[in-house]
């Protein structure tokens, strides 16, 4: 009886919807994802995010004086192609903001498996 009763719940929880991830849980994902790469492809991830948050902060302030310089932290779930699919942020800076918007549907690097999460975390102190 037991084992029918766990079955049957683990089929109705496997059938809801999944609980929409908060940004904690999605960087702790990124963390677990990230760390499983190594070696060539671990510098190849690597450089695919500086790229990408380089091009993200000439883009969002390019010309455009800034005044926050709080820390945040953009995660992004990457598809098989390497494309965000979805982000979580943390931190509110009008920067934050415009890097958020600017990586979604954008293409960062080809991922060992999909979903993958990484994280970009940025800091303005040494």
């Amino acid at each position: 009886m037991a084992a029918t009763l766990l079955a049957l719940w683990l089929a109705a929880t496997q059938a809801a919807d999944p609980v929409p991830l908060e940004v904690y849980d999605a960087k702790r994902l990124a963390a677990r994802d990230e760390a499983t790469v190594t070696g060539p492809a671990r510098q190849t991830m690597l450089t695919a995010q500086r790229q990408l948050l380089d091009a993200g902060v000439t883009a969002c302030a390019l010309g455009q004086p800034q005044h926050d310089f709080s820390p945040f932290t953009i995660v992004m779930q990457l598809d098989a192609d390497g494309r965000v699919q979805q982000t979580w942020r943390e931190g509110s800076s009008p920067l934050a903001i415009c890097l958020q918007r600017y990586v979604r549907d954008r293409a960062v690097f080809i991922p060992p498996r999909a979903p993958f999460y990484s994280a970009l975390e940025v800091s303005f102190t040494p």
